[in-house]
């Protein structure tokens, strides 16, 4: 099994995440976050008046899938969240060596209903 974390843009999340029902994958979080990658912030003016963000607002996807399934989510997902421009996000893969149902005490792929 593998976690993927998500980390995409706000405006991206319904397409990712409809995507994602597309091919079967419905078990997720959903958390928005805040962030800064390579670019450190941005800069905007307003009202004439110019101001530094230093942390992006990005929405962050987490979902547990089957190893077999791992390689067309992340597919799935970079064709739904690029924009082809700086910040469009990262995906972390990370192996999970268990999982449990609390409610059934089923483990592994079972408690995920893989």
């Amino acid at each position: 099994m593998k976690l993927l974390t998500i980390i995409i843009r706000p405006e991206k999340l319904n397409s990712v995440t409809a995507a994602l029902h597309t091919i079967g994958i419905n078990g997720m979080t959903i958390s928005d976050v805040r962030g800064q990658g390579i670019q450190k912030g941005i800069r905007t003016i307003y009202r004439g008046v110019e101001y530094q963000t230093d942390f992006i607002m990005k929405s962050k996807i987490e979902t547990v899938v089957s190893d077999e399934m791992c390689e067309k989510v992340l597919e799935t997902v970079m064709d739904a969240a690029c924009t082809g421009q700086v910040g469009d996000g990262k995906i972390f893969v990370s192996d999970v060596h268990d999982a449990v149902r609390i409610r059934t005490g089923e483990r592994g792929n079972n408690a995920l209903g893989l």
